[in-house]
């Protein structure tokens, strides 16, 4: 990790200016949302009709692939409606971005509740988990109870990004939320009841086949994809995090937040998540404006980055703890 000061820090624009300077590309363009929108759900029927219906099972496979990350691209336009970016004070944008909600197993209430929460404490190292994964210092982690660190030690876990559809979003966005507020969230149960009917009628009258890999594998494999990405934007090798006394907003959105480089065929998919730095500094820039944001602004061309490659994944799937004492985030060996 560079010793070198943060731009954040030292740039001539810190703080609350700093936002600001983002504003101007806060606007959205509604003829172009809807145009991307239009673009995208129609890329998604084109991935799916083959996902559902080709007579080869590899075909079958890929088209789940890409319709599976064509869903995370769906997905974002549900994000950025629920963060007001896109969409705004549009019934059938509404309408459109709600479906998004209940078939992503994304409750609006559910959402909107957490993620507004992790926006306001992003990389905060008390009380930051809802929302996000949750991070603890070494010193936390030595007087946890065994309970408490095989809870941690789980929602950290490889295999809980891979079946996220069980475990995030199934447990954590839908049942887990109805648990604790039913007369809030009850847009949870409704979810995975239409998820499950969906299922069940595809089988019955189309096949297992188009069940599975024209509606469940696609959701599954959005669903590791996202939960990937939400994962390595708030845990990778260069992030720098404060204690909630010393906390900043702006220094968390660019030095505790991401810049995930990739092919732009993937930022396409993605959405431009991986420009997430940007995203957290303002949430109300359109996902589409985010690159010329970054572009624009000299403090957010030095972030923390990742990739695809293996030894990056590899790299941040071993963060487990911060290290106060080194600044840094550290694997399980360092508390053995």
């Amino acid at each position: 990790m560079s010793a070198a000061p943060s731009p954040v820090e030292t740039g001539p624009r810190t703080g609350s200016k700093l936002v600001r300077a983002t504003f101007p590309h806060a606007d959205e363009d509604k003829a172009k949302s809807w145009r991307l929108w239009a673009t995208t759900v129609g890329v998604w029927l084109g991935f799916e009709a083959v996902a559902a219906f080709h007579p080869s099972m590899i075909v079958q496979f890929l088209a789940a692939i890409f319709a599976g990350l064509t869903i995370v691209r769906m997905f974002i336009f549900y994000h950025d409606y629920l963060h007001g970016a896109i969409f705004r004070k549009s019934t059938a944008g509404k309408v459109f971005m709600h479906a998004v909600g209940y078939y992503t197993l994304n409750p609006p209430s559910v959402w909107k509740e957490t993620h507004d929460y992790h926006h306001q404490n992003n990389a905060k190292m008390v009380g930051a988990a809802i929302g996000s994964y949750p991070v603890v210092t070494t010193r936390i982690w030595k007087i946890l109870k065994p309970a408490d660190k095989r809870a941690y030690t789980i929602a950290r876990h490889p295999l809980t990004i891979v079946l996220a559809i069980f475990t995030i979003f199934g447990i954590g966005m839908c049942i887990s939320p109805y648990r604790r507020n039913p007369k809030k969230h009850w847009g949870g149960p409704l979810a995975l009841v239409l998820h499950f009917s969906a299922i069940a009628v595809l089988a019955a009258t189309l096949g297992w086949r188009v069940a599975f890999f024209g509606y469940w594998l696609p959701l599954a494999i959005s669903m590791f994809a996202g939960a990937y990405l939400f994962y390595v934007q708030h845990n990778f090798p260069d992030i720098i995090l404060k204690d909630r006394r010393e906390w900043d907003y702006s220094f968390a959105a660019v030095r505790s937040s991401s810049m995930f480089d990739m092919h732009p065929i993937m930022h396409w998919f993605t959405g431009n998540i991986g420009y997430h730095h940007v995203h957290h500094l303002n949430h109300k820039i359109p996902f589409y404006r985010l690159p010329e944001t970054m572009a624009a602004l000299p403090e957010l061309q030095d972030p923390g980055r990742t990739t695809f490659a293996i030894a990056d994944i590899r790299a941040c799937l071993k963060l487990k703890l911060w290290d106060p004492k080194q600044g840094k985030m550290v694997g399980w060996d360092a508390v053995q």
